[in-house]
């Protein structure tokens, strides 16, 4: 009798143990499933919190990219333009859609590079999300980069600020 009581504890420990570890494993999110045999998309998940950047009345230091004219480093932030979804404002290659042209050489912010990362980095009223803090800096350079060979080549013919158009393929 006395050895059955001594039982007793580690019984019920272990009983609750597997409860608790059940009563866990039903409560977490069930993975996504994916098609079969295709891997995960390559886009990023944006928190639904991601709020447009305020207007910083303040300049940065100079800032210098550290890949300018690298061609690899410009691959690489164009998969990132991708990959966290740019292009769904930006349009395809930059070309503009519910954000700004790329292509057309006109910044409202400025278009040197540090210009175009602090735009990035800290996000632009009325819709451009701070990117800074959730991705590397690293990788801003990148996008950068490749935002920096968007206009190259390109003969694009827009509207200014007043409305009047303007022929921009330098004849």
């Amino acid at each position: 009798m006395r050895m059955l009581r001594s039982w007793r504890l580690p019984v019920a420990i272990v009983a609750f143990g597997v409860a608790a570890h059940r009563l866990a494993s039903a409560t977490q999110a069930p993975n996504r499933p994916t098609q079969s045999g295709a891997p995960p998309a390559a886009f990023v998940e944006h928190p639904d919190h991601v709020q447009p950047g305020l207007a910083s009345q303040a300049r940065w230091a100079n800032l210098v990219n550290p890949y300018a004219g690298n061609a690899q480093r410009a691959v690489e932030g164009a998969k990132l333009f991708v990959s966290y979804n740019c292009m769904d404002c930006h349009g395809a290659d930059g070309s503009g859609a519910m954000g700004p042209s790329l292509q057309d050489g006109r910044w409202h912010f400025g278009g040197t590079p540090g210009d175009i990362f602090q735009s990035i980095y800290e996000g632009r009223p009325d819709g451009m999300p701070s990117w800074g803090g959730r991705i590397g800096d690293d990788q801003i350079w990148r996008l950068v980069t490749y935002v920096q060979t968007l206009e190259k080549g390109h003969a694009v013919t827009t509207e200014n600020f007043t409305g009047k158009t303007v022929d921009r393929s330098g004849r």
